[in-house]
């Protein structure tokens, strides 16, 4: 349990509340915890403002590939309007145990593309995750929509850029998430044939994805600044 000193609140941005503890763990190196990911998913949602875009919570992730009752996740995303989208991007966590909080020690990243309906699986550590994203991806089949059935595609996409270590995992979600987020606002909308596969492999090196700690932590220290 973290001393009082960690738990303090740092900032409080688009309703993700980030703590002392946090900076801790960006300057690494450690596996990064849902509240960064979240903190950085909704700052890329600030970043590209679309109606059809959403990169959804690892919490909220997390729950749709466990959920214990598929029936009632209808009613669970309806608020997310997930039919009305045109790029989704999940986290992947490989916890199976839902009475653990901030268990697990993987992250990967699923994308849902519509216009191709097809599901797309980025994986730093040659595939490890792909049953969990697997899984998320059979919860979805029902609350994406008309166009996504079974009939859909899934991509284990093997030229995803590896990690070199076993920490840095979260730090690729976030680098390939800003990637894909980037391509839907720019080449996206006019060649959606090509996806993002040739920016990421230009873009997710691991120079530039190591930088990401001190990139994050930048941000936060300037929008505590603003606060």
């Amino acid at each position: 349990m973290g001393s009082l000193k960690d738990n303090e609140k740092i900032l409080n941005y688009n309703d993700v509340i980030l703590r002392r503890l946090d900076l801790d763990i960006l300057r690494g190196p450690y596996f990064l915890n849902d509240r960064i990911i979240e903190f950085y998913f909704s700052y890329l949602t600030s970043c590209y403002p679309s109606k059809d875009i959403l990169l959804v919570p690892p919490s909220i992730s997390f729950w749709l590939t466990n959920c214990p009752d598929p029936e009632s996740l209808k009613d669970f995303t309806e608020p997310l309007k997930l039919p009305d989208k045109k790029l989704i991007i999940f986290v992947v966590n490989n916890n199976d145990d839902v009475t653990m909080a901030e268990g697990g020690t993987h992250w990967t990243l699923l994308a849902y593309e519509r216009s191709m309906n097809a599901f797309v699986h980025h994986d730093s550590m040659a595939g490890s995750n792909s049953l969990h994203a697997k899984r998320l991806r059979k919860s979805l089949l029902g609350v994406l929509g008309s166009s996504c059935s079974d009939s859909c595609h899934y991509l284990e996409y093997t030229d995803t850029p590896q990690q070199r270590n076993g920490y840095d995992c979260g730090l690729y979600v976030l680098s390939i998430a800003k990637v894909i987020c980037h391509w839907h606002g720019s080449v996206g909308s006019k060649d959606r044939d090509a996806l993002w596969f040739s920016t990421l492999k230009e873009q997710v090196v691991p120079s530039a994805v190591a930088k990401m700690r001190s990139e994050i932590l930048s941000l936060i220290r300037d929008l505590m600044l603003k606060n």
